[in-house]
C-alpha cells in the first residue's frame, strides 16, 4: 500500500471525528493529512509530505480558529429591566400585582410565595410581559 493512501486514511478518520465533534479543528487537521496524502501521490518524498500536511494543518487550524471567534455569539445580555423598582398599585387575591413602571400599569407576581408584600418592590426578572419581584434588588 503508498504513503497516499495511508494519508488519506487518516484524513478519512479525522473527518469522521470532527463530525462528532463538530468544532472544525479536526477538520482543518483532516484536510491537511489530505493534502499530504495528495503529495505522496504526486511523488513527493516523506520529509516533503510531512512539511505539506504540518504547515497546512497550522494555518488552518489558525483558519478554523479565527472564524469561529468571528462567528461566535456574545453572551446574552441581563434585561435593563431587573434591578428596577416598581410602585405596587394592587394586590390580587391569587397573589399577583399591578405595577406601576416606565409610565404604565403591568401585571407582576412575586418571586417566591414567601416574599413579603411590599409598596416598592424590585424587578428580578421577567416571563413574557409578566415582571417577576422581591423585595430586594437584585445583585449586578
Amino acid at each position: 500500500m503508498g504513503w497516499h493512501w495511508v494519508w488519506w486514511i487518516a484524513a478519512a478518520v479525522l473527518v469522521g471525528a470532527e463530525l462528532l465533534t463538530g468544532t472544525f479543528y479536526l477538520l482543518a487537521v483532516g484536510i491537511a493529512v489530505a493534502c499530504g496524502g495528495v503529495a505522496a501521490w504526486l511523488g513527493a518524498g516523506l520529509e516533503a509530505q510531512y512539511l505539506v500536511a504540518g504547515g497546512l494543518a497550522v494555518l488552518l487550524t489558525g483558519a478554523a480558529h479565527q472564524w469561529r471567534r468571528r462567528s461566535a455569539q456574545p453572551p446574552p445580555q441581563r434585561s435593563l429591566d431587573v434591578g428596577q423598582s416598581v410602585r405596587v398599585q394592587t394586590w390580587h387575591p391569587d397573589g399577583t400585582a399591578r405595577v406601576a413602571y416606565r409610565g404604565t400599569l403591568w401585571d407582576a407576581e412575586l418571586e417566591s410565595p414567601g416574599t413579603p408584600r411590599a409598596d416598592t418592590l424590585y424587578i428580578v426578572a421577567t416571563r413574557g410581559s409578566v415582571l417577576v419581584l422581591s423585595d430586594r434588588r437584585p445583585a449586578d
